[in-house]
């Protein structure tokens, strides 16, 4: 997920001060103790998701209210800022990587080691996203709420007609030379107008009416659902290091051949022209799954969090494949973000809040909040029972839970000025994926986010 804007510094004021007595487990009965917990997130299934176990916590701390509010991502970090400002910001609420370095370097997150230690809470619990939401004061400032990777969606029947098996997308291979049987096959899913396929003489790459793959030119700079499974498997690393990068590596050569290969398809008619479905700004009008609903698009990489989407589009059945196999045959790698719980270190009630976190970041309230497959949660007994849950009803996840297990997934490095980079990065990309730009542009890419880093 793509989230933006700046923030202003907020200074840590006096904060145990304005600590509220509260009850522990089920036992409160106390008057004092009543309070209320407000979480914020910007994503409208988790907040639907954890009203659930907003109701168990209430019935487990008598007097105690959780409030949950949900915001627009494109307002949601303004917003946010804007109520630390105040003095009234949210006393926990869901964070991305991206602002995590900005708000941390600003004293707007509470450091949760003493809690942890306190009351001998297991971060071993997570599969995913711990180191995350340490900062380089080696704190602990997060907790992991989900996980998200990618996948390849493809139109069942429309594999079938090309005279493919599920098993041979699940095999998919592919090299930055001559683009291996990933390449073969997108080709082959691609029809133009005429019903010429793109491997037969006479394809038409001006007149498609169905791409084999879907969109691959944006000008998102981390490319989850696009390029980042593919150069991954050369070896590619977005940054320098895992964690607080000195530059981005949009220099390397990997992921230069990548990229030229990404452009190519767009070339040759396979995929989809850059802002062919999307806006003058580049923003996208329309949806992966909607491409995949109507037609328009055979195959594409998307997100973990479309699974049930794709699942109940109309008149379409949607299988699930891994990402691509490296030039090796035998190399799968797939980014793997983590959004995380902060405490906003202005809260009033601190130790409500954490008891609020600490408790969504149990088995009991993940495996609630996620049966509905709306998000991945981080511990791996609660994914087990959300893939459970969501078998039951025809959505076979054994994809993103296969490369969980399997060592397949890395964690998105974690970095400070996402905002600017984005704002840097991404005319570049988009005009390289135009063509008003071409390798010249890779260099200067990385030199951007250089001085980007160094600033911070």
């Amino acid at each position: 997920m793509k989230i933006r804007r700046s923030v202003k510094r907020l200074s840590l004021l006096a904060l145990v001060s304005g600590m509220v007595a509260i009850v522990s487990g089920c036992s409160g009965t106390d008057a004092a103790a009543s309070s209320t917990v407000n979480w914020w997130t910007w994503d409208d299934k988790q907040a639907a998701a954890y009203k659930s176990c907003a109701t168990d916590f209430e019935k487990a701390n008598p007097g105690t209210t959780v409030k949950i509010s949900q915001y627009a991502v494109e307002d949601y970090f303004t917003k946010l800022t804007a109520s630390f400002v105040a003095g009234n910001g949210p006393d926990a609420f869901q964070n991305s990587v991206q602002y995590f370095q900005a708000y941390t370097a600003q004293h707007q997150l509470l450091a949760m080691d003493d809690l942890i230690a306190k009351n001998n809470f297991d971060l071993k619990k997570y599969s995913v996203g711990v180191d995350a939401w340490k900062y380089t004061d080696g704190k602990q400032y997060g907790l992991p709420l989900d996980w998200a990777a990618s996948a390849i969606y493809y139109n069942a029947d429309a594999l079938a007609k090309a005279g493919y098996s599920k098993d041979d997308v699940d095999k998919l291979n592919w090299n930055p030379e001559d683009g291996g049987t990933f390449d073969k096959m997108v080709a082959r899913l691609t029809i133009d107008k005429k019903g010429v396929r793109g491997d037969e003489p006479g394809f038409d790459k001006s007149q498609v009416a169905t791409y084999g793959m879907g969109v691959m030119a944006t000008g998102d700079f981390i490319g989850q659902t696009t390029w980042s499974s593919f150069a991954s498997t050369l070896g590619w690393r977005q940054g320098d290091k895992p964690s607080w990068p000195t530059k981005f590596e949009y220099a390397d050569p990997r992921f230069v051949k990548t990229l030229t290969y990404m452009r190519g398809l767009s070339d040759r008619g396979f995929a989809p022209n850059f802002g062919e479905f999307t806006s003058g700004s580049g923003k996208a009008t329309v949806s992966t799954t909607d491409l995949i609903g109507s037609g328009k698009v055979a195959m594409a990489t998307g997100g973990s969090w479309d699974a049930s989407t794709f699942a109940k589009l109309p008149n379409v059945k949607v299988g699930i494949a891994p990402t691509v196999l490296g030039p090796d045959n035998k190399t799968r790698a797939v980014l793997s973000n983590s959004n995380g719980n902060n405490i906003w270190a202005g809260t009033k009630n601190p130790e409500l809040a954490w008891k609020w976190v600490s408790y969504m970041g149990t088995e009991a309230c993940q495996s609630v909040a996620s049966a509905t497959g709306s998000f991945f949660p981080s511990i791996p007994a609660s994914m087990d029972a959300s893939a459970k849950a969501m078998s039951g009803e025809g959505v076979d996840l054994a994809v993103f839970t296969d490369a969980l297990k399997n060592g397949v997934l890395y964690p998105s490095v974690v970095y400070g000025g996402g905002a600017a980079i984005e704002s840097a990065v991404k005319p570049l990309l988009e005009g390289y994926f135009s063509h008003a730009r071409n390798d010249d542009v890779f260099p200067e890419m990385q030199q951007k986010t250089q001085e980007i880093f160094a600033k911070k």
